[in-house]
């Protein structure tokens, strides 16, 4: 799907992505408490509204109406999105080099030995040619 040219989301609006992905179609309200979860009243609902309609003008989002309100559910997976930004920031940052990308990942963070397994057994799937 290297080839497919989604929008590209904002910080912000990857984050309600990630909500949508995470929860389901939902309205404003459900997406604008689960933002400030974390960070108590950092984003105001009029504030996430306008993201949401600006992701909808954009083909991120779709949405439909439910009595008052609207639903918004997601017009790209999180794979398609995440292929999208790996791409990107491979192409960018390292030079086209996935290595580079794996081998920096593998060098600013901790690994758990369970990570590592898993890491191992992608590797062996790779080689065997899945």
């Amino acid at each position: 799907m290297a080839d497919l040219k989604l929008p590209r989301p904002t910080d912000k609006e990857l984050e309600i992505l990630q909500i949508l992905w995470r929860q389901g179609p939902s309205n404003v309200r459900t997406v604008n408490e689960a933002l400030n979860l974390a960070k108590p009243g950092e984003v105001g609902y009029t504030t996430t509204l306008k993201l949401m309609q600006i992701m909808h003008d954009k083909g991120l989002l779709t949405r439909s109406k439910s009595g008052k309100t609207h639903i918004y559910k997601t017009l790209v997976s999180e794979g398609d999105a995440q292929n999208q930004l790996v791409d990107k920031l491979i192409d960018k940052a390292f030079q086209g080099s996935a290595l580079k990308l794996v081998m920096q990942a593998l060098g600013n963070r901790k690994s758990t030995a369970s990570d590592l397994n898993e890491i191992r057994d992608f590797l062996d799937q790779l080689e065997k040619g899945k």
